[in-house]
């Protein structure tokens, strides 16, 4: 091989790999992902649609009314729960209906469930059913239908610190994670009491609500380490005082971003 070879498949790999980023595979815009969306009803209030995560009211949960129910490709059983994704309408494929350049940032609240019958939420479909101020922030009004767009990945910006609810009953004891920042999709969670004073692993119950039966932390100040999907982790030191009861939610001043 010459010496003049290698520096010219070195300059060929150095443009192969700004082409990737610039244009993007598969034609798509670099780093945004192709999918479709749709919208809730008119008469459904977009504070209440936290059906499949168990956020009974995405505003006091941190959310505001910028939501979406994912498709089962994006929900992994739950684990998608708080993550914040931009949308944006892709005029190119749809001039009519989409706002050009429009943008918008949703948090995944609840699950967009398969018909099996070539639905758009069918897997392997990446589909967002919005809630209304959502679509229209991308969409032009009037439109009924699907709009095709582009998503991608981002940080959750949250106000505050992360929100715990107690729930469960007796000794079992269930905690639902919500305005949580950063990736905002927990992986990973553990209690620890003030009296036990162990780290007890937590499962995930369903949605945004995690369990655990194998210690009894009435009574007791609750500390949590919770570690999101993207690696990082914060532990949360006595937010829950020892008179909390079932139903009652608190704030710490921690947060991620």
């Amino acid at each position: 091989m010459g010496p003049a070879f290698v520096p010219c498949i070195l300059i060929w790999h150095f443009l192969f790999f700004v082409s990737m980023v610039f244009e993007g595979i598969n034609g798509q815009v670099s780093g945004w992902i192709n999918a479709h969306a749709t919208y809730y009803g008119a008469n459904q209030s977009p504070s209440t649609l936290g059906g499949a995560c168990g956020y009974d009211n995405t505003i006091h949960a941190g959310f505001g009314v910028n939501t979406a129910a994912v498709s089962g490709a994006l929900f992994r059983g739950g684990e998608a729960c708080g993550a914040c994704y931009q949308l944006m309408c892709n005029y190119k494929a749809d001039p009519k209906w989409c706002l050009r350049r429009a943008v918008v940032t949703v948090t995944s609240t609840n699950f967009c469930p398969a018909n099996n019958h070539g639905g758009w939420c069918d897997p392997p479909r990446h589909h967002f059913d919005m809630s209304m101020p959502a679509f229209f922030r991308i969409a032009r009004q009037g439109n009924e239908g699907i709009v095709p767009i582009l998503y991608r990945r981002v940080a959750c910006k949250r106000r505050g610190g992360v929100h715990f609810t107690i729930k469960g009953q007796s000794n079992f004891n269930m905690v639902m994670f919500s305005n949580v920042g950063g990736s905002g999709d927990v992986k990973a969670a553990w209690v620890r009491g003030s009296t036990n004073k162990r780290w007890v692993a937590m499962q995930r119950n369903w949605g945004a609500n995690w369990s655990t039966t194998s210690v009894d932390l009435r009574n007791q100040k609750l500390s949590f380490t919770i570690t999101l999907v993207d690696g990082k982790t914060l532990t949360f030191l006595n937010v829950v005082p020892s008179t909390w009861g079932f139903g009652q939610t608190f704030s710490s001043t921690n947060q991620f971003y």
